[in-house]
C-alpha cells in the first residue's frame, strides 16, 4: 500500500499540464506515482465549475479545508466525563488513576490520561492547574547524606513473609520534614496494603519521634517496622519494647529498600512542601489528608484502596 501524502503545488501543476496533453487519469497517476483514485478525488474536489483544473485554485481550496478541519475537543464542560475528571482532580487523584477507574464502568471510553495532562497544562479545566492539583511540582527530592544508627537488626534479616508483603502489620517508617526548625510528620506505611498512619511532631528529637509513633499506632497491630538511618530513630530499642515489635534498618543511601514509604511520603509532599511549618498543623488537618491517601485506589492493589485492603485483609 502506498503511503498517503497531500498533493504539492508542483504536482498540481503537473496534473494541469498532463490534462492539457489529453492524458488519462491512470496515465497521470503513473507519472506522479499516485493512486488513480487520488487523482480522481483531487479533480472532483478542486476543479472549476466548467470542468477545467487550475493548480493554484486547487491549492487554495485545499488550504481552506485544512484550516477548517480542526479536531473536536475530547473534553468540554457539557460532557459528564469532564465533571468526573474535575471532581477527582479536586481530591488529588492522578489522571492515570482517574481514567482507569472511569473505564472500569465505561469500558468503551477511549480517552487517554495523557489528554487530561494536556488539558491541565493548557488551562482548559476550570480552577485546575499542575501546580495545585498534580502530585509532582517539577522539583527534585534531596536525600540525606549520613546516618548515625547502629542497628540491632538490618533489612537483610527480615523474613521472607515481610519481603514478599504477605501479611498486614509490616510497616516502613520515616519522617517528612518541614522547613528548618518547623517540625515534621512521622509516617508509617503498611507494606502489604500501603495503609498510612502518621502523627505530627513539633521537632525531630528521638523522644518526640517515639512518643508520636506510639500514639500513631494506638490500636494498630505492628509486626515489624523497617526504618532508614535518620538520627530521629536513635532510641529505636525503646520503641521496640513499647510496641512489642522488631525494628529493621535499611542500608545507608538505599532508599529503594523502603520504596513503599518513599513513594508514600512523596504523596504527602504534594500537600506539605519542604518549607511547610508543621508546628501549625493540627491533628484533624493531618487526619483529613491521611484519609484522602488511604481512600485513594492504588494501581498496585488492583485499584482497591489501602483502607479496603488493610481492614478487610482480603488480598493474598
Amino acid at each position: 500500500m502506498q503511503p498517503y501524502t497531500h498533493f504539492t503545488l508542483s504536482e498540481r501543476e503537473s496534473i494541469r499540464n498532463f490534462l492539457s496533453e489529453g492524458k488519462s487519469l491512470r496515465a497521470i497517476a503513473k507519472e506522479l506515482g499516485k493512486n488513480v483514485s487520488s487523482i480522481s478525488r483531487e479533480l472532483k474536489r478542486n476543479q472549476n465549475k466548467d470542468g477545467t483544473y487550475n493548480a493554484y485554485r486547487g491549492l487554495s481550496l485545499y488550504l481552506y479545508r485544512r484550516k477548517r478541519c480542526v479536531r473536536k475537543p475530547r473534553l468540554s464542560p457539557e460532557f459528564p466525563l469532564t465533571e468526573y475528571i474535575i471532581e477527582k482532580l479536586t481530591i488529588f487523584w492522578s489522571p492515570e488513576l482517574i481514567m482507569t477507574m472511569y473505564k472500569r464502568k465505561n469500558p468503551t471510553e477511549r480517552l487517554s490520561f495523557s489528554t487530561i495532562y494536556s488539558y491541565i497544562k493548557k488551562g482548559k479545566l476550570p480552577n485546575i492547574s499542575s501546580k495545585s492539583h498534580l502530585r509532582r511540582h517539577g522539583k527534585h527530592r534531596n536525600r540525606g547524606t549520613f546516618a548515625t544508627i547502629k542497628p540491632t537488626h538490618t533489612i537483610h534479616e527480615r523474613s521472607a513473609d515481610i519481603n514478599d508483603r504477605l501479611n498486614i502489620g509490616d510497616f516502613e517508617g520515616d519522617t517528612v520534614l518541614g522547613g528548618v526548625g518547623k517540625g515534621c510528620i512521622a509516617t508509617y506505611f503498611d507494606r502489604k496494603s500501603r495503609y498510612l498512619v502518621a502523627q505530627v511532631m513539633q521537632d525531630k528529637a528521638s523522644q518526640t519521634l517515639n512518643d508520636a509513633t506510639i500514639k500513631a499506632f494506638d490500636g494498630v497491630e505492628v509486626n515489624s517496622i523497617t526504618l532508614d538511618n535518620g538520627s530521629e530513630f536513635a532510641r529505636f530499642k525503646e520503641l521496640e519494647t513499647a510496641l512489642n515489635t522488631t525494628i529493621y534498618f535499611a542500608d545507608i543511601h538505599s532508599p529503594w529498600q523502603r520504596g513503599t514509604n518513599e513513594n508514600g511520603n512523596d504523596l504527602l509532599r504534594f500537600f506539605y512542601p519542604k518549607s511547610y511549618d508543621f508546628r501549625k498543623l493540627t491533628a484533624d488537618e493531618l487526619a483529613f489528608v491521611v484519609d484522602l491517601i488511604n481512600d485513594r485506589p492504588r494501581k498496585c492493589l488492583d485499584y482497591l484502596s489501602p483502607k479496603q485492603v488493610f481492614f478487610s485483609k482480603c488480598c493474598t
